[in-house]
């Protein structure tokens, strides 16, 4: 086992835990077929991606992203720090490329070399860290080429199917401006450490990307079953952001 220490930026024991669970990864394509999550961000990718052109999938997993855009004729690259994950994903989308490495550092990938980017399923939510995840959208920003488009899918801290102590619990560590505020621990479905998942407001995720330089172009609240929500019943928003073809003034 990997010593504490040696633990890439962004990744704790539970995260590591779930990215090498061989009963996770054996399962994970029939759970993305089954979600209704999963159909609502292709769908959100189709009306915000305008082809041909090289997409990249930030945390691809077994490769469903590249999977439904290179048979569209995209140029699709995977990143995903689980090999266990590339592996099948190599297997699933022969036409695209993967690669293994940390979203938080993603130094093998050139500036400005993608028309699009996709950062799905709470991906961002699962890296430790306000600062490493204020990296991983930096690192979209980067690669991505002037007008390029990067979709953000995040969850929701106020989900009412939290529960509502955890809600509230949430509502005043948001209000107290607690470093703790929109961490959510829960079991590890696939054994060893409990897994933390950082939940957004949607102010928060707005105001990431634009601290990385993105402007905001469109907004969708999604419930649980993946259809338009509001209030409580948000489970997340899916969310375009735009790289704007002139760098912006100096302040």
């Amino acid at each position: 086992m990997i010593p504490e220490w040696q633990l890439p930026p962004g990744v704790d024991r539970g995260l590591w835990n779930y990215l090498h669970a061989n009963e996770m990864v054996a399962g994970y394509d029939e759970q993305m077929r089954e979600s209704p999550l999963a159909r609502a961000d292709i769908a959100f990718c189709e009306r915000s991606f305008t082809p041909p052109g090289r997409l990249l999938d930030l945390g691809c997993g077994t490769g469903r992203l590249c999977a439904h855009f290179a048979a569209k004729g995209f140029d699709c690259v995977g990143v995903d720090l689980s090999e266990e994950m590339l592996a099948k994903a190599r297997t699933n989308v022969p036409p695209a490329s993967f690669l293994q490495a940390n979203l938080v550092e993603l130094t093998e990938l050139p500036d400005q070399s993608f028309d699009s980017a996709a950062c799905l399923f709470s991906t961002l939510g699962m890296v430790r860290g306000a600062g490493n995840r204020a990296k991983v959208m930096a690192n979209a920003f980067r690669v991505l080429k002037p007008g390029g488009r990067f979709v953000l899918h995040v969850h929701n801290r106020f989900f009412g199917g939290l529960g509502w102590k955890r809600v509230a619990g949430q509502r005043l560590r948001t209000l107290l401006g607690r470093a703790r505020a929109g961490e959510i621990t829960m079991p590890q479905a696939y054994g060893g450490a409990p897994l933390t998942l950082h939940h957004f407001t949607h102010a928060g995720a707005v105001g990431g990307l634009e601290a990385a330089g993105f402007i905001v172009r469109e907004s969708s609240a999604i419930g649980l079953d993946g259809r338009a929500a509001r209030g409580a019943r948000v489970y997340g928003w899916l969310l375009l952001a735009e790289r704007p073809l002139t760098p912006a003034a100096p302040a």
